[in-house]
This record gives C-alpha cells, sequence and structure tokens, in this order.
C-alpha cells in the first residue's frame, strides 16, 4: 500500500496551521490544497514557507517579490533574491517555491552584503523529490504486531494451511479449525513460536511459518514551524526522522537542534538534526506509534559564518551555547587557507541602545575552544595572507614563468642562469610540427623567411625591468635593466640583486620596438647570383656588400634591370595608388554627371550614344587600374653601362627588401597607338625612333606624350619636364617598354579621365609599375 495518506480535515488545516503569518508577498502562492509529494498528501498551511497551490489565482512570475532594504526588512518593490525565485521541477514539472528567509537572515544579509543559506536546510530541499517509502523493506524482529498489520500462515504435515489473517481491533486472529488467537503485542520474532504451540493444542506432527504481509499504517501529526505541518498517514515502520524529511523539515523559524516526539502528551525523544545530518547519529530516533506528534519547536539562538571556510552559513546552537569550535565542527572546520591568527567578532550589545553593535577580533588559534558564541553574532573568518615571504617572480619571454624562492644576495643572473631560460616553450611546439607529416613536404623560400621571423619569440637583450614595492612610501618602483649584459656579461650594474617580492619582467623583440641594427633583417635574394636565397642582414650592409657576400652575380646578370622592392615602400606606393584611383573615379563620376546635363534636345542620337561608350570605356579602365598592385620597386637609376656590383649604388637594406637580377633580355616592348603591340628584338644602337619605325605608328599617335619605361624603373617622358629634350634620339635597352598614348577628344570621358591621370609616366614612375601593368591596362 502507498507509505502515506493523508486524511486532513479543513478543521485540522486550521488547527495545525503556523501562528505566524507568512509575508505579503507569499500570499498568493501559498494555502490552499495539501501538496501531494513523493506519495504523500501533506497538508497544506501557510505558515513556515508551505508551497500549497495559488488560492488567489496569482501567478508566481505576478506576485510582489521581496529583497532587503536598508533597514534589513524586505521590501516589496525591489528585486527578488536568488533564494526565492520560484522554481519548477525538472523531472515532474512541479512548481515548487524556496524556503522564505528568515528574520535573521535579512540581519546578516544588511550587515554583510551575503544571502547565507540556513545550516542543514538544502537536506529537506529536495526531500520531495527524493523522499521513498519504506514499505518494502525487511520487517525488523522486534517490530511490534498491532491491529491491521497481516500475516502469512504456512501449515503442513497433519494440517495443511495456507492463510492469510490480518490483526483485527482486538489484536486476534481467526485460524480455521484452530480458532481465534490473540497476537497483539507480540513481536515479529516472537509470533511464529506463539501460534506454533497454539496450534499445537489442536493439532500434532505439523510443520508451521510464519510471515508478515501487509503493513498497518499509523496516523502521526506534525505541527510547529514545520514547513509542511498537517496529517500524515505513513507505514508503522516509520520512523521520527521518516516523517521529518517527509515534512519538508523545519520552516525558516523552526529549529533545527529541537525536534520533539511526543506521545500522550510526554516526550518520547528529541531530535537534534546537527547531529544526525552532520555524524550520522540515529540514537534519537524512534518508531512511531498511531497519534505521536512530531513537533518542530521555533528555531534556538542563531549566529552567522562567514569567510574563509567551506560551508559559510546560518548556525544554530545550542540552548546552553556552543563554543566557535563546535560550530566551526559543523561546517567541516577550518581550511589550510584560513588565517587562523585573526577572526572578526560582530555582536549584539543590549545594553547599549545607542549603539548596539560592537566589533572585536579575535584570535581563533587560542580562542576556538573557549570563546562562547551569543545570539546574534556573525563571525566572519579571513584567508591567509597572499603575500609571499620569500618569492621572486619571473615571468614574461622565458622558458618557465614561475615564483621562485629567494635567498639573501640572489642576482638576476641566479634566477636566470643561462640563454636557455630565455626559450619559450612554444618554440619547440613550432619546431616540432616542423616535420609533422602534413607539414613536412610544405618547403619555400616564403615558409622559411615565415619560420624565420616567427619560429622564435627572441628575447630584448636590450631592456628588461623589475617591479618592486618601496615599503617605505608604499609606491611601485621601476628598474630597468640590460638583460645582455646581466645574464652574459654579469655586469654588476645590471646583475641587479634582487629582494624578496620582485617581479622580474622578460620582454621579446616584438613587444617593445627596438632598433633596427638589433632587428632580426632578412632580405630575398633571387635570379642571376651566384647563391640565391634569404639572407639574414647585417648592420649597416649595403646591396653591393650582400651581393658579394653571396658570391657575386653571374655571367648571364644584367645589372641594369636590377630590381629593388622595398616593403615599406610598396605599403606608401599603394596607399597613394588608391587615393590616386579614388580621386579620379570621383572626377569621372562628376565629368559624366555634367555632360549628361550639357547634351540638349537637338544632339543628335548617334552622338549621344558615341558619349556614353566613350565613358563606359574610361570606366573599364579605371576598373582595370583598380586591379594593380604597388610593386614597392625603387628606381636604381643605373647608368646604362652598369655591369657588375660595383656599378650598383651603395643603398643600405632594410629588413624585407626584394633584390631580383634577371637575365640580359633580347627584346624590348612598344605598346599604345603601334600597329605592333609586341615584344620587339633588341638590336644595338637602335633608338626611340628606330623602334617606331618598327612598331608603325597609328595616325592618332600623340607624340607629344610619348615615354619610355627603363628597365632599372626610371622613366623618360617627351614632354618639357623630361630629362631629355628630343626622346626619339634615346637608345633603347633590353627591357625597355615604349609606351605611345593616343590623341584624345577632349570633348569625351576618356579626356577628361586622361587629364585625371595628368601624366601616365608619373604615375608608373611614382607607384613603382612596370611594364606588366602597361599591359593591363593595354588589353
Amino acid at each position: 500500500m502507498p507509505m502515506f495518506r493523508s486524511h486532513l480535515s479543513l478543521a485540522l488545516v486550521s488547527a495545525l496551521m503556523c501562528t505566524t503569518s507568512p509575508p505579503a508577498w507569499s500570499q498568493g502562492i501559498s494555502g490552499g490544497a495539501p501538496a501531494a509529494v513523493g506519495g504523500t498528501a501533506i497538508g497544506g498551511g501557510v505558515g513556515a514557507g508551505s508551497a500549497g497551490a495559488a488560492g488567489s489565482g496569482a501567478t508566481p512570475g505576478a506576485t510582489s517579490v521581496p529583497t532587503i532594504d536598508n533597514s534589513g526588512q524586505l521590501s516589496p518593490d525591489a528585486p527578488r533574491p536568488a533564494e526565492l525565485e520560484v522554481r519548477a521541477d525538472p523531472g515532474t514539472g512541479i512548481v515548487r517555491v524556496p524556503l522564505a528567509t528568515n528574520e535573521f537572515q535579512r540581519f546578516v544579509y544588511s550587515a554583510t552584503g551575503q544571502q547565507l543559506p540556513v545550516f542543514g536546510q538544502r537536506y529537506f530541499d529536495e526531500a520531495e523529490r527524493t523522499f521513498a517509502p519504506v514499505d518494502r523493506v525487511p520487517v525488523p524482529v522486534d517490530y511490534v504486531l498491532g491491529p491491521g498489520d497481516e500475516l502469512y500462515i504456512r501449515a503442513w504435515g497433519s494440517i495443511d494451511v495456507d492463510y492469510r489473517a490480518t490483526l483485527d481491533r482486538n489484536g486476534q486472529i481467526n485460524i480455521p479449525r484452530v480458532g481465534s488467537i490473540g497476537v497483539a503485542g507480540l513481536k515479529a520474532g516472537e509470533v511464529e513460536g506463539h501460534l506454533r504451540s497454539q496450534v499445537g493444542r489442536v493439532f500434532k506432527n505439523f510443520s508451521l511459518n510464519v510471515t508478515l504481509g501487509q503493513l498497518r499504517s499509523v496516523q502521526v501529526f506534525v505541527v510547529g514551524q514545520a514547513r509542511k505541518p498537517g496529517s500524515y498517514t505513513v507505514s508503522s515502520l516509520s520512523t521520527l526522522v521518516n516523517v521529518v524529511f517527509a515534512s519538508g523539515g523545519p520552516g525558516p523559524n523552526g529549529s533545527m537542534r529541537r525536534v520533539q516526539l511526543k506521545r500522550d502528551g510526554k516526550v518520547v525523544s528529541e531530535l537534534d538534526l546537527y547531529d544526525f545530518l552532520v555524524r550520522g547519529s540515529k540514537t534519537s530516533d524512534a518508531r512511531l506509534l498511531p497519534g505521536d506528534v512530531i513537533v518542530f519547536n521555533p528555531a534556538g539562538p542563531r549566529v552567522a559564518v562567514t569567510g574563509s571556510l567551506d560551508i559559510p552559513a546560518i548556525y544554530e546552537l545550542k540552548a546552553g551555547g556552543e563554543t566557535i569550535a563546535d560550530v566551526l565542527a559543523y561546517g567541516g572546520g577550518t581550511t589550510a587557507s584560513t588565517n587562523l591568527a585573526s577572526a572578526q567578532l560582530e555582536r549584539i550589545d543590549s545594553s547599549n541602545p545607542g549603539a548596539p553593535r560592537v566589533v572585536s577580533t579575535v584570535e581563533l588559534a587560542s580562542a576556538v575552544g573557549q570563546a562562547r558564541l551569543r545570539d546574534g553574532d556573525i563571525l566572519t573568518l579571513f584567508g591567509v595572507a597572499p603575500r609571499f615571504a620569500n618569492a621572486v617572480t619571473l615571468r614574461g619571454n622565458v622558458a618557465a614563468p614561475l615564483r621562485y624562492p629567494f635567498t639573501p644576495g640572489m642576482r638576476i643572473s641566479q634566477l636566470i642562469p643561462d640563454r636557455e631560460a630565455l626559450i619559450t616553450p612554444d618554440y619547440y611546439v613550432r619546431k616540432n610540427k616542423l616535420v609533422q607529416f602534413t607539414e613536412s613536404r610544405d618547403v619555400s623560400a616564403a615558409k622559411l623567411e615565415r619560420d624565420v621571423r616567427n619560429l622564435l619569440d627572441e628575447p630584448n637583450w636590450e631592456y628588461a625591468a623589475i617591479e618592486r614595492l618601496n615599503t617605505d612610501r608604499v609606491a611601485m618602483e621601476l628598474i630597468p635593466f640590460n638583460l645582455g649584459k646581466a645574464v652574459i656579461d654579469r655586469d654588476p650594474a645590471h646583475d641587479l640583486v634582487l629582494q624578496p617580492g620582485d617581479v622580474i619582467t622578460i620582454f621579446g623583440r616584438a613587444d617593445i620596438r627596438n632598433p633596427v641594427s638589433s632587428q632580426t633583417r632578412l632580405v630575398r635574394v633571387q635570379g642571376e647570383v651566384r647563391a640565391p636565397g634569404i639572407y639574414q642582414i647585417r648592420a649597416g650592409e649595403t646591396l653591393p656588400q650582400l651581393l658579394e657576400r653571396v658570391g657575386g652575380v653571374t655571367t648571364e646578370a644584367y645589372v641594369f634591370g636590377t630590381e629593388f622592392a622595398r616593403e615599406e615602400t610598396r605599403r606608401q606606393q599603394q596607399l597613394a595608388l588608391d587615393e590616386a584611383v579614388t580621386r579620379l573615379e570621383a572626377q569621372l563620376a562628376s565629368e559624366a554627371a555634367s555632360t549628361a546635363a550639357s547634351l540638349s534636345a537637338t544632339d543628335s542620337q548617334s552622338a549621344a550614344a558615341l558619349r556614353i561608350a566613350q565613358g563606359e570605356a574610361a570606366k573599364a579602365q579605371l576598373r582595370k587600374l583598380k586591379t594593380m598592385k604597388a610593386s614597392g620597386r625603387i628606381s636604381l637609376e643605373l647608368p646604362t653601362t652598369a655591369f657588375g656590383t660595383a656599378d650598383l649604388p651603395g643603398l643600405q637594406l632594410e629588413d624585407g627588401d626584394r633584390v631580383t637580377i634577371p637575365a640580359k633580355p633580347a627584346f624590348v616592348f612598344a605598346v599604345g597607338a603601334v600597329a605592333n603591340n609586341n615584344a620587339l628584338l633588341w638590336r644595338s644602337g637602335r633608338r626611340v625612333s628606330d623602334y617606331l619605325d618598327v612598331a608603325g605608328v597609328d595616325a592618332d599617335a600623340d607624340f607629344d606624350n610619348l615615354f619610355v619605361v627603363r628597365a632599372d624603373g626610371t622613366v623618360i617622358h617627351s614632354s618639357r619636364r623630361g630629362w631629355f629634350s628630343n626622346i626619339e634620339k634615346v637608345e633603347m635597352m633590353p627591357g625597355d617598354t615604349l609606351v605611345v598614348p593616343g590623341k584624345t577628344n577632349r570633348e569625351t570621358f576618356w579626356a577628361s579621365f586622361t587629364r585625371g591621370l595628368k601624366d601616365w609616366s608619373q604615375i608608373f614612375y611614382q607607384f613603382g609599375l612596370s611594364a606588366a601593368a602597361i599591359k593591363t591596362l593595354r588589353n
């Protein structure tokens, strides 16, 4: 049978309701019908935080919810404390209202800002979901039979009996052919012998076995400061502890230390729940009998313990008071991080109404066993100070950033004994990845350059710092030193003496910008050189010096066509090119709008279509120009007779420079308004005029804007702004590009576009564009 059945009448509900009224905010969700939990029908009251159905029809979300104002009282219009939020059980969907806070909890919150729970209450928060009936457990031998218990009687031999008998109100059972036998008051271990004796008066030579079947139910009452007071019908095997859990434990103002079991007006047992919850002691537990009353007395003196301990909570004291050690033991005692030298005790001194609260300091190590706590005390435990007595801290670009033990006279060179201590673990991780199966085949010049730059987090040998606390001024000091002189040279001026608490920071090259001479600078050399590759340059090294160091140029090298590109120059060129394209785009749009507005009704349709077509062509050219990328090439302005590295300028190299020495080409280019837009065979001594004849000049060629892009990156223009008065007499060199612009119609969009460009030769010269860019525009 079910373990619990409720027989609570409306009159009994009224009688068992807690005398203390609930907070106004709980009226909408408390009271009403009993709540069935765990197979038990429990009487619902409005006191002690009961959670019945909402009698007023208000929903939990619509209730006025409390919090604590400056006076320590609940304010109905303030946000809801977390422990009072209404929750739905994820398994059953039943809405549960956690226990309301009591007055002392609110007082502690106003004093400390912490919402401390009542110690032991969490054991009862989930009791509704975890509590299970005890109707299928073995019956103890000392169980006393009473009316309503069922016996299974089996006999064989001279008598054959298979019979179920239930004790009647008189405590008797009736066995056929035997008669009525009284068994009430017998213990479970005695009933079989008693029945064998009684049956033996009638029959001989038989065997008999008796077991207990369904046990009787007993009705008990839970009253006082219980969470769910009421009438409970429970199994006759139930004990005081079973019903305490079934009723949800004490309410917010109920005692954990004095739960009494009363029988016939006398106290049969008094249960201290701390003994049960902390030590597992059930010495005060007792089996229940019909009519027993379980009384939850009002809570006794309470103290709050917070701070550095495992279970900060509200603790209830015994009537005679308890020491600090007693209370701390309930919460598991102090921890290793608790400062035993000092704790803070706040106490209420009722003798001074004007200032009733006092604070004092107690030494836990000596007072923990003697000092007794009083009702209303708030004990705050402090943690140990985070200060290390003998440690220095090493951090930053190091192998093991840690705290290290300090020894008197310790210097930086002892903390960082060798260079290995400055290699970060990431270096070895990156290095190991180089030979992984997926990456070991990926070998290229670009990857090599990337690995050299990024594989190692290089330390900054010129600068490191010590952070030190000046205890006299209570201020931080920053003490810089030269890491190389301290670790490598052991220079006493930089190998400083450390003090306890110092923090030594080692920076990486990437953390602080260093002089160029101390940076890792890589230059890529390729083409017609003896040993092409990526080289780390030395301080102040020039282009000719580097080429000589790598073995010089080959016999096929075309020194005049040397391409020298610099990364910083490329970035500046690209910004300038992007700005120019943006400006030209705006000019083109403005010119198109003004031209469209100037078209009159008398303009022929063909003229309008022509202007639109010319505008679209200009836009197409502009789109091609937008796709171009600056190369960063710097014109070396070499003589046409340049032959070896000695003819190259003594330009100091920078990180990221690229040097390409091509083989001597056998052709020149002619592009633009020419009939033959192809590469032309280079012949020594031929001039611009000769190649104009070979390429074939169109009728609309603009000789006033003719220009040559030299193989060394320089530009020669035919205008008065150029370097030569007659460009047609200029001798062409291998790799040169002859550009012949076409005449523009000043009334078209293309004229506006060309005027925006101002000077094609300046564009190619300033932005480092090559013959490939000219070919892109031409196509």
